[in-house]
């Protein structure tokens, strides 16, 4: 079957469309799969899934107030089905020769349908598993054999079914619950079942950081200088990154559709109008459009979310800058409400892909949330990954933010890293794009006024051409941060950057994420750290042998990156969001240096699908998972020592003829400190941080040498992964692309 016929089908954008097609989608059952279960479910013959409390049930904030009311009502729990092994590596098979032109599979992206009767479950396994829940009282609302089985019930049920507890918990003033051991099923359905996706309501947190930092302004420096800030509108973006060339042959985004993933209603479509209409993007590019859907309905769970607070900042950055990299394509705001322990934004990407609720002009996702592996649970962990791997099939483009945390997400927001090394559970599976974060070196190099104009023009922008990156960190721990303020890029000692009063400006982990994956499954015995059975994803064969490329045989993050700072190198973005309550600003037409500011990966992320939207359109179609071509394209770059010192961004003016920009200075590292709460799992252990006889120390793959987390090199570094592109020659050198210019 060829692409043309993926989605030939109308939108169903009706809730009575919805249920024939859920209906449908459950009808849909592989008859030709091998049983797997076949013996009597003998309930006193239990598995633990071990990994799947969730890390706020030990910590020492956590206050436990006891088991929830037996008549608590759970709608909507998942329960995650498991392929067998020969299965699983079918599909996985399959899902890589969808991107290998040579293989009669290239591009024959499947059908929902299709997808389970080719890789679901067999219908004597699906009916042992649904027969079990009913025993215990539930109700099955809906089975989905390529991913999960939706039922609801009470806690009583839960604790009879699953063997364990559900306890009301206060965590920093905020009421939770969560289960507080690991659920246990059937030793007869372990071949099919892996477990209850969560039984939790501790949910993922957006990548947006709001306001801004305080720049590097230290007047006895020769790498920065105290002009003030420049600011990010989309013209900038468009002229650093070459757009403009490819919007004059005629691509831009004509006919494409965006989906961005939320769980919130923007706070103001008039913010988006606003935004586009004063950087001119409303005059040059007339077709783009809003719009905001609610997948399935109540019908498959999809309640409208309504206006969450601080959330609804982020989806005004997704929608606002998704329109300023693709300016002439539909945006639309996918979202549904949270349930009690499923996040809104992941039904509405179940429902968009189990249920075909997409135009058949969208090809292309982004999201732009976090939570880190060690917490997410091995059964977490596996559902997200058999969401992504099922839209890389049907042909759909993810793009995931890595997390705005340096080398440790976990400790997002905060002062200090005291967790280690980790990354975004979200973004770690090899179906998605992750996307990373860079700022700007102009500052650095004290040469603001190569790269940026005196004046701006009609629709605000000042950049003047390419600019020389760096990795996004605000942290103490930036080697470049501290030669600025000690003359020494070793922030650890007594006299390092972060153990000083300049230093201390800094101390917070904010930065671009980056890093192996090492928890996607198995049980980490400290909770939050990457610890006991824990290991990654296996690494992707595009990112093997790849120049720079660890062979650390995991799959390792990002994969690319975008501007993400916020202003510590006196650059930032602007964005239109007007709710105050969530830290929003006016946003008057002719001073746009007064809308709120932000930076974060999460830019990155709906910056980089708008960019497919246009390499989709340039192909006259969709393209799946596109990291394999990324990665070749940026190889033929970097397998060459011309080819990675005419890309490196740090030789100021790097080649017209790159695809890829070469990030090869600086780092993701992060100031740390020792877990030092008595009361907690850590009970004063460092965890990959270095003090070198200093109060606070920096992220490192060793407690007793300084090997910072994470350094650029030349090829792939765990800051920047593969580098930023030239959007106009990307676009030309994907294969298939119609824009042949010179």
């Amino acid at each position: 079957m060829s692409f043309s016929g993926r989605r030939s089908c109308s939108y169903l954008g009706s809730i009575a469309a919805a249920v024939i097609a859920a209906s449908a989608m459950q009808a849909q059952i592989n008859p030709t799969a091998a049983m797997q279960v076949t013996r009597p479910v003998n309930e006193s013959q239990l598995v633990t899934r071990l990994g799947n409390v969730h890390p706020a049930v030990y910590a020492p904030n956590t206050v436990d107030r006891g088991r929830v009311d037996d008549s608590l009502q759970f709608d909507h729990l998942l329960l995650q089905l498991q392929r067998a092994p020969a299965q699983e590596q079918a599909m996985q098979s399959y899902i890589h020769s969808l991107g290998v032109p040579n293989s009669p599979n290239y591009h024959h992206f499947l059908m929902p349908a299709q997808f389970s009767q080719m890789f679901g479950l067999a219908p004597s396994d699906i009916t042992a598993v649904t027969d079990w829940l009913a025993s215990h009282g539930f109700i099955v609302n809906g089975v989905y054999p390529n991913l999960v089985v939706d039922f609801s019930g009470t806690a009583r049920q839960v604790r009879e079914a699953f063997h364990t507890e559900i306890h009301n918990l206060a965590m920093d003033g905020e009421a939770h619950i969560a289960n507080v051991s690991d659920p246990q099923i059937p030793a007869a359905l372990a071949g099919v079942v892996k477990g209850p996706v969560a039984l939790h309501d501790f949910k993922p947190h957006p990548l947006t950081h709001m306001g801004i930092k305080p720049s590097v302004t230290n007047p006895n420096s020769n790498y920065t200088t105290s002009a003030g800030y420049q600011l990010l509108v989309p013209g900038d973006l468009q002229t650093i990154y070459n757009y403009n060339p490819l919007y004059a042959a005629g691509y831009s985004g004509t006919g494409q559709t965006i989906i961005l993933l939320e769980r919130t209603d923007l706070y103001s479509t008039g913010d988006w109008n606003t935004f586009r209409k004063v950087f001119g993007l409303t005059r040059a590019f007339p077709h783009g459009s809003l719009t905001t859907v609610h997948p399935g309905g109540k019908a498959l769970d999809c309640a409208d979310p309504g206006v969450l607070v601080g959330d609804d900042g982020e989806a005004a950055v997704d929608v606002e800058w998704a329109s300023a990299s693709a300016p002439n394509a539909t945006i639309e705001i996918a979202s549904c409400k949270d349930t009690s322990t499923n996040f809104g934004a992941f039904t509405a990407l179940q429902n968009i892909l189990l249920a075909g609720l997409a135009p058949p002009s969208a090809s292309v996702m982004s999201l732009s949330y976090g939570s880190p592996e060690s917490e997410n649970g091995s059964d977490g962990n596996a559902y997200i990954n058999d969401l992504y791997a099922l839209a890389a099939a049907e042909g759909y483009s993810l793009f995931v933010a890595t997390g705005d945390a340096d080398a440790d997400v976990t400790d997002q927001n905060r002062m200090f890293a005291r967790h280690g090394i980790n990354v975004n559970a979200l973004a770690s599976t090899t179906y998605n794009v992750a996307v990373g974060g860079t700022d700007y070196a102009d500052s650095f190099f004290g040469i603001n006024s190569s790269y940026w104009s005196a004046t701006n023009t009609l629709n605000f922008e000042s950049a003047l051409s390419y600019i020389p990156e760096i990795p996004w960190n605000d942290s103490c721990a930036s080697q470049l941060i501290s030669l600025v303020f000690t003359g020494n890029p070793n922030p650890t000692g007594p006299k390092g950057n972060c153990n000083t009063s300049p230093g201390n400006q800094f101390l917070n982990t904010a930065g671009g994420s980056g890093g192996p994956s090492a928890c996607a499954f198995g049980d980490a015995t400290i909770p939050g750290v990457v610890s006991g059975t824990c290991s990654g994803y296996p690494k992707p064969f595009w990112q093997a042998g790849f120049p720079g490329n660890p062979s650390d045989g995991v799959r390792d993050l990002p994969d690319v990156s975008m501007f993400a700072a916020n202003g510590v190198w006196g650059h930032y973005f602007v964005i239109c969001y007007t709710d105050s309550a969530g830290g929003g600003t006016p946003c008057p037409s002719t001073n746009p240096s007064v809308w709120a500011g932000a930076g974060g990966t999460s830019f990155g992320a709906p910056i980089w699908a708008g960019i497919q939207a246009l390499i989709n359109q340039a192909t006259v179609g969709a393209q799946g998972n596109p990291s394999p071509v990324y990665y070749a394209l940026a190889n033929a770059e970097y397998s060459t020592p011309v080819g990675l010192a005419a890309c490196n961004s740090d030789q100021l003016s790097p080649s017209p003829a790159c695809v890829f920009y070469d990030v090869t200075l600086g780092d993701n590292d992060s100031v740390c400190r020792a877990d030092n709460d008595k009361n907690s799992p850590g009970n004063g252990l460092l965890f990959n941080c270095y003090l070198g006889g200093g109060t606070n120390g920096a992220l490192s793959t060793s407690n007793s040498v300084y090997h910072p987390a994470y350094l650029t090199n030349s090829g792939y570094d765990f800051p920047t992964g593969i580098g930023t592109p030239n959007v106009f020659n990307l676009v030309k050198a994907f294969p298939g692309s119609k824009l042949k210019l010179p």
